[in-house]
């Protein structure tokens, strides 16, 4: 079956075990909310979209409100959000979204990555010809008819709306909006009461490069590296399906 076969086999293992860097993402996103906008998650829409996400990965009650009683503690220390763009072996441009409270740690080790596997670290800014950040909400469709739901949410901002499949076979109703109209949507969603599952902010490749199973392996050496870093909250690539 070759190398590449037993890459992506192996990326599969790894994926179970990143349970616990997901819940440390998560962490870092409530205390970040947290320290934005306050402790009530009512009040604070950045924070209520966080525990909302960590429900979706069925990170422990306990978990969540001792990540929201470390971000009142005034001794805790806030993370900076920056933002790394680069290339990946075969072209593969690859963005880097991270939350440090240390810059110089995380850019050497985002730097060593990229030196490590034969890819390159560019300037900031350098991608937005390929990536657009978009507003991203997942929900359970169950019996809605999706042609009805997408003239109703027009208003609010829809650009695409569509059904996608999880790694359990259950339908998944995925929403696109802009950027700047993320608190639109997510407030039309909550008066329709419809469930929702997950609400991002992501990039989104605006165009792909086909490469061979054989490259995409070289590729996903990197981004493993990247993601299994603690200061790294979410790579995006332009590598095709």
């Amino acid at each position: 079956m070759g190398r590449a076969f037993e890459f992506r086999k192996e990326r599969k293992f790894k994926r179970w075990a990143k349970m616990a860097v997901q819940f440390t993402r998560l962490g870092k996103e409530i205390v970040m909310a947290v320290k934005d906008g306050g402790s009530n998650p009512d009040a604070n829409s950045r924070l209520r979209t966080a525990m909302q996400n960590a429900k979706a990965v069925n990170m422990p009650k306990h978990t969540v409100e001792a990540a929201i009683k470390r971000a009142t503690n005034k001794d805790e220390s806030n993370y900076e959000e920056i933002v790394y763009e680069g290339y990946a072996p075969h072209g593969i441009a690859i963005l880097i979204e991270t939350a440090t409270d240390n810059t110089n740690r995380t850019v050497a080790n985002v730097r060593s990555y990229f030196n490590k596997t034969n890819g390159t670290l560019g300037k900031t800014g350098s991608l937005d010809f390929i990536f657009s950040r978009k507003s991203v909400f997942r929900f359970d469709p169950g019996e809605m008819e999706i042609d009805e739901l997408e003239l109703e949410l027009i208003d609010a901002g829809l650009e695409d709306l569509y059904v996608e499949v999880d790694e359990t076979g259950k339908d998944i109703g995925v929403i696109h909006t802009s950027f700047e109209d993320f608190g639109k949507m997510q407030k039309a969603l909550e008066e329709k009461g419809i469930p929702v599952i997950s609400a991002k902010l992501e990039r989104i490749a605006e165009s792909t490069s086909e490469v061979t199973e054989e490259q995409a392996a070289d590729v996903f050496k990197l981004i493993d590296k990247l993601e299994e870093d603690d200061d790294v909250q979410a790579v995006y690539h332009n590598m095709a399906e």
